[in-house]
C-alpha cells in the first residue's frame, strides 16, 4: 500500500504571488488610462493587458543567458511599442563578456536588421555602429546563408564580427516584409562557451525568481509604452504628420514620420506621399495603447507592395471610419483617435521633407474630388474582400513559416 505524500501548506512558498500582484497593479494602470473614452477603449486595454501578460511570462522563461535562443519579442497576440504589421520581431538575451554565433539564411524579405540593446531597452554605444545595422554589412553567401558573431572587442576578429558594448543584454532582430507571401528567413544563435552542454534545470528558487521577473517586466512594459506617445506624438498638432526623421532608439537604417489623429465619423484624412526609392516604405495606424490595430482582418496598414501607386508616382491614402470605396482606404476600425506612422527602412540616403507626406482633412463624401486618379482607385465589395483575404492568407503563411 502506498502512503500518500502530504505537504505542510504553511511552509509552501507562494511562488506566483509577486506576479499576481503585478497583474493587479497593471490592471489598475490600464483602467485609469487618461485617454479612455468608452467601454470599447477599455476592452482594448484589457486585451492589450492579456498580450502583455503572455509576453512577460514568455520572456521571463527565456531570460536565461547561458543557453540563449531567439524568442518572439512582440507579435499579433503580444503587441507592444506600435508593432509594425510588416515585421517579425525576435530577440535573444546576451552578456557583454560572452561570444555568440548567429547563423541564418537571408530570404527575399525587404529588410533584415540587428540591434544590440541594454537592459533598459536603449541602444548601446559602441564604435563602428555595431549596435544597430542591417544585413548590408554582412558577407552573405550566394545561397543566402550567413554567419555572424557578437562578442567582446578582439584584435583580429575576422569578417562579420560585431562588438557587444558595455551593458549589452539583448540582441534584437527585425525581419521586414513588403510582400507578406515572401519566404521567411532562418536564424539561430549559440553561445560559444556553452554550446553542446545543457543548462542547469530550474529549481523552486529559480522558478520563483522567474515569476518575480515576469511581474517586473509586465509593469515596466506597460509603463514604458504609456510614455512613448506622450514623448513623441501627442504634443504634435493633431491630424498632422512630421517630416521624415531618424527613428528614436538607435535604428540607424530607419526614418519615420509620425502623428496622431482625431477624426469625426464623417471626416477623412487624405495622405499623399511619394513612393520611395527605399526598399521598404510602410504606413500604419495604432491605438492610443500604442499598439497596431487589427491588421489581419482590416486594412489598417499598407506598404508600397500592397498600396496602389498613382501614375504620378504618388501614393494617396484615405484614413476614415466610413468606407470611401477606394483601394487605399486605411480603416480606423471605428476608433476616433489613434496614432499614425510611416516607416522607411534600408535607406541609403538621408530623407528630407520632400520624401514625406502631406495631409488634408476633408468630409468623407468629398474624397473623389481630392483624388486626381479617383476613377482608377475605386474598388467594389468583391474586390475589397479579396484584398482582406490576401492579408489573412499572407499573415497565416508568415506566422506558420
Amino acid at each position: 500500500m502506498t502512503t500518500p505524500v502530504t505537504t505542510d501548506a504553511t511552509v509552501t512558498p507562494d511562488v506566483t504571488a509577486p506576479f499576481a500582484a503585478a497583474v493587479a497593479e497593471a490592471e489598475k494602470l490600464i483602467a485609469s488610462a487618461d485617454f479612455i473614452r468608452n467601454d470599447d477603449d477599455l476592452a482594448e486595454g484589457y486585451d492589450y493587458l492579456a498580450g502583455s501578460i503572455r509576453a512577460s511570462l514568455q520572456m521571463a522563461w527565456a531570460y536565461g543567458k547561458s543557453h540563449p535562443f531567439f524568442v518572439t519579442s512582440t507579435g499579433p497576440y503580444t503587441k507592444m511599442g506600435l508593432d509594425n504589421p510588416d515585421t517579425l520581431y525576435y530577440h535573444a538575451n546576451v552578456e557583454a563578456d560572452a561570444e555568440y554565433v548567429i547563423t541564418g539564411t537571408r530570404s527575399d524579405t525587404a529588410d533584415l536588421s540587428f540591434q544590440v540593446l541594454k537592459g533598459d531597452y536603449t541602444a548601446t554605444d559602441v564604435p563602428g555602429g555595431d549596435d544597430a545595422f542591417d544585413d548590408r554589412r554582412l558577407d552573405i553567401e550566394p545561397d543566402g546563408s550567413f554567419t555572424l558573431r557578437f562578442g567582446p572587442p578582439k584584435d583580429d576578429p575576422g569578417p562579420n564580427y560585431f562588438v557587444l558594448g558595455e551593458g549589452s543584454s539583448m540582441l534584437a532582430v527585425r525581419e521586414v516584409y513588403s510582400d507578406w507571401s515572401a519566404q521567411k528567413g532562418q536564424l539561430r544563435i549559440e553561445r560559444v562557451d556553452t554550446v553542446g552542454t545543457a543548462p542547469q534545470e530550474a529549481g523552486l528558487a529559480q522558478i520563483t525568481r522567474r515569476y518575480q521577473v515576469a511581474g517586473k517586466m509586465l509593469l515596466s512594459r506597460i509603463n514604458t509604452w504609456f510614455k512613448f506617445p506622450k514623448w513623441f506624438y501627442l504634443d504634435l498638432p493633431v491630424n498632422t504628420l512630421t517630416a521624415p526623421r531618424l527613428t528614436p532608439g538607435g535604428l540607424s537604417t530607419q526614418f519615420s514620420s509620425v502623428g496622431h489623429y482625431d477624426l469625426a465619423d464623417n471626416e477623412a484624412m487624405v495622405i499623399t506621399v511619394p513612393k520611395s526609392d527605399a526598399p521598404y516604405q510602410g504606413f500604419q495606424l495604432g491605438s492610443m495603447w500604442y499598439i497596431s490595430l487589427d491588421y489581419v482582418n482590416h486594412q489598417t496598414s499598407l506598404n508600397t507592395a500592397q498600396a496602389q501607386v498613382d501614375p504620378d508616382g504618388m501614393i494617396r491614402l484615405v484614413v476614415s471610419k466610413q468606407n470611401p470605396g477606394i483601394a487605399n482606404w486605411i480603416e480606423t476600425t471605428g476608433k476616433q483617435r489613434g496614432i499614425a506612422q510611416f516607416r522607411w527602412q534600408r535607406v541609403s540616403r538621408e530623407l528630407t521633407e520632400s520624401d514625406g507626406p502631406s495631409v488634408a482633412i476633408i468630409d468623407v463624401g468629398d474624397v473623389a474630388a481630392h483624388l486626381p486618379y479617383h476613377d482608377t482607385n475605386t474598388i467594389d465589395e468583391t474586390g475589397w474582400r479579396e484584398r482582406i483575404a490576401s492579408r489573412q492568407r499572407g499573415f497565416a503563411q508568415r506566422m506558420l513559416g
